[in-house]
Order: structure tokens, then sequence, then C-alpha cells
């Protein structure tokens, strides 16, 4: 789970985590009107959809995204789509300041962990009753959530599951995947490692490892696993300073220490194809990424389910649609959002890019459990879970990576790291 500055921007552009901790609505603009988490669902007009729906998509230009709705413009003659791509690197402060401004487009894909901080500034129109939770995962639905009201749609999925090369395991005496349960895992990661340099000539570590930016993505399954949190959303306090948080920070300390991964910040899916690492965890993109760039390798990895404790448990994250507060045609907006959110055009969508489909029924329609190595993402999705829906969650998943940082140099032991992570997210507070 090592990762180059490359990989972990393309991590956190799918897993959409903010790049930056700066809530910029505080003091200005919608601050004073801010969400309740009670807003009442938004009402549709029967009929299609008319008029103009101009739409902010993260990242390059997406075709796919213009061929749906060019797609929905036909099925809706006198309505026109204005889609327009807003780079990564400058969406959340783009978003937040639009919203802040009221100058804001009528809707927009959102990266997961920001919807709470924009729906907490009056950004967000609540999801009209229209659209069901129950056709989504429920972790998928949760990202739209703010105080237990849901504010968008998901519409692109995220989660993780384990990489492992079969040409270097099977040289270990496994046959198959590796265990599904820790101690199992950590066991075959164990005789894999004993094959560096014998069995298997170029192999330097069993895993690979995520240190600093974005560990906090791999940390919290473990802690979800062990059934426990790291916030009691009923008490509004942090429970880093519980025992499940202390079973999971040693089960992360332990990889590292007993040599079975590597401590420095280096590129996992490079290590991965040259053989110098027999397994890690990465989102389905970098499947995608092995077939086009290493198809040598085409046969000789596979994935399966992130191993757990107590329960099986992942992180949901991804992008959902968010029609804003000041959207100039949120009717057919929100039409629109219903429309993308179908499960055939979920279904054509994923297949096109690679992207994971946040509806169980978009897999069923698409048969993309056909393909045996999405069968893992799919099974991920069934039992992931949402971070806190909290306005200063960026700020709290910094403090996790930059403590999980100094439990894997050896730097901190597990009390110490429950102890700062407590103080921390305590003075940090959970925002409005």
């Amino acid at each position: 789970m090592r990762t180059t500055t490359r990989h972990t921007v393309r991590t956190a552009q799918i897993l959409c985590v903010t790049v930056t901790a700066a809530l910029v609505a505080t003091g200005c603009g919608r601050s004073a009107d801010s969400g309740s988490g009670k807003d009442a669902p938004a009402k549709l007009n029967s009929g299609k959809a008319t008029g103009k729906v101009v739409m902010w998509s993260m990242g390059d230009t997406d075709k796919n995204l213009e061929s749906l709705a060019k797609k929905f413009e036909q099925q809706n003659p006198d309505v026109k789509v204005q889609i327009t791509a807003v780079p990564w690197d400058g969406a959340h402060d783009k978003l937040t300041t639009a919203i802040a401004g009221g100058n804001t487009p009528d809707m927009s894909l959102v990266g997961s962990t920001w919807m709470a901080e924009m729906a907490a500034m009056n950004g967000f129109q609540a999801t009209p009753t229209s659209i069901k939770s129950s056709d989504f995962y429920s972790g998928q639905w949760d990202t739209t959530k703010y105080k237990d009201t849901s504010y968008g749609v998901p519409f692109i999925a995220d989660t993780t599951a384990v990489y492992y090369r079969t040409d270097i395991t099977t040289k270990a005496g496994i046959k198959g995947a590796l265990a599904g349960d820790r101690d199992g895992y950590l066991k075959d990661l164990k005789a894999i490692q004993a094959t560096a340099g014998k069995q298997n000539p170029k192999l330097r570590h069993a895993t690979g490892l995520v240190m600093g930016f974005n560990s906090w993505l791999f940390l919290l399954p473990m802690v979800w696993q062990e059934g426990g949190d790291i916030y009691d959303a009923k008490t509004g306090k942090f429970t880093f300073d519980s025992p499940e948080v202390a079973k999971a920070l040693e089960y992360y300390a332990s990889v590292p220490k007993q040599g079975l991964a590597p401590t420095d910040k280096a590129d996992n899916l490079q290590d991965f194809r040259d053989g110098l690492t027999a397994t890690y965890q990465e989102a389905a993109w970098a499947g995608g990424s092995l077939h086009k760039d290493s198809p040598e390798l085409d046969g000789k990895w596979k994935t399966m389910p992130v191993p757990y404790t107590k329960k099986p448990a992942g992180f949901a994250g991804g992008s959902d649609l968010a029609v804003f507060k000041d959207a100039k045609n949120s009717d057919a907006a929100w039409k629109f959002a219903r429309f993308l959110t179908e499960p055939a055009n979920l279904a054509a969508y994923a297949k096109a890019t690679g992207s994971l489909p946040p509806a169980p029924e978009a897999w069923t329609v698409g048969k993309l459990t056909e393909d045996e190595n999405m069968k893992a993402f799919a099974e991920q999705l069934e039992v992931s879970k949402a971070p806190p829906a909290i306005t200063t969650w960026q700020q709290i998943a910094d403090a996790i990576d930059s403590e999980l940082e100094k439990l894997t140099l050896g730097k901190a032991t597990v009390a110490q790291v429950q102890q700062s992570l407590q103080s921390k997210a305590t003075s940090i507070g959970t925002g409005r």
C-alpha cells in the first residue's frame, strides 16, 4: 500500500478526499443560514425536463458523461445540458466560493467527503423523495447525508480490495486467494515474505503500505471491523481512545514492524508490476491500469475482499450528484440526476470508465461481476461505510495521517497515538 505523489493524487480524485482543510465558508456568504439537516425534500414537477441545465463535472472533460447528457436531451427535447469540466485540484475551493457567493451552476459532481461541509453551508437542496435510498448501497447513500438528511444522490462509488500476484503467492504455497481473516492473512504475508530473494528473487516485501496522505482510508475499516468507530454521532464525541481503535492500530503497525511492508513512500502499483511486492490494497482504477499498461501480467493477478477481524467492512467513497440551493433550473437538474442514476445508465457509465456503480441493480444489469476481478469490489460495496458526516472531517483525516506515519516509523506507540488523536480531534471539534 505504498504510493507516489502521482498515485496519491489519483486516489484522492477517485475517493474524492479534499486536498484542503480550509472551510472557506466560515463567516461569509451562506454561513449565517447554515443547513440544518432538516430541509424539506425538493419537489419535482410532472412531465419532461425543460430549459437549460448547467452542470460542473470534476476532472478532465468527461465524454461518457456528455454522451449520457445527449441521451437525456433526446428523451427530453426541450432541455439542454451544459457540462463544464472543473480540475480536481481547484474543485473544492471553486465549489465553496460559488456557494458562499450565491453564484452556482444548477448541479455538480461533488466529492463524497465534501458533502457534509457544503450541506452545512446551506449549499444544496435536500434529495427528492422520488429518489429512493434503498436503490443504493447503504454506505454510498450515507455519503450524501448531513444530520440525517440526504443532499444528493450517489453517482460514482469507490472502495478498495486486495490485489495479489498469483505467480508470486503460489510459490509461497498459497493456493487461490489469501486468507480472509486478519490473522490468517498475516500468516500468508509471512509465508510470502519468506520466499523473498529465494523462490521469488525480485520480491522485497509481501505487501505495501500507504504512509502519510490518505492512510486514514485504510485504518477506518480496521476499526469498523473490530465493531468500533472513531466518532459517536449520538454523543457528538470522538472515540479514538477506545479498545477497538487500539486493536486496529496494533494490527496496522504490526505489518511494517515485522518487515512485511516498506516504510518509505514509493510507487505501490509499479512495485506490484515489477514483482517487488506481492499484494497491495487499492481501488478499482488500478485493475484498469494493469490491463492497459501491463498486459503481460494478465492472468497473473487477482483481487479479493479486504481481510477482516470480527466483521467485514470497507471505506465508501466516490462522487455524488448535488443540486444547489441557488439553482436556476432545479427541476430539470434533479431529473437529470435521477436519469444518470438509473441502473442501465450507471452500468453503461461504469463499463465505459472503469468506475464502480453505487447501486446493486446496476451491477446486475451490466453483468459487471462476470469480470472475476470485479467481484471483490461488489462484495466490498455491500459492507462499506462512509466516514463521519462532520464539516471538519478533512482536518481530522489529516491528523490521523500524521499520527499513523509516526506509528509506522516507530516514533510513537499505539497508546501515544490514541492519546494524541483523541486530544487533537476533540480540539478540532465537529464544526457546524
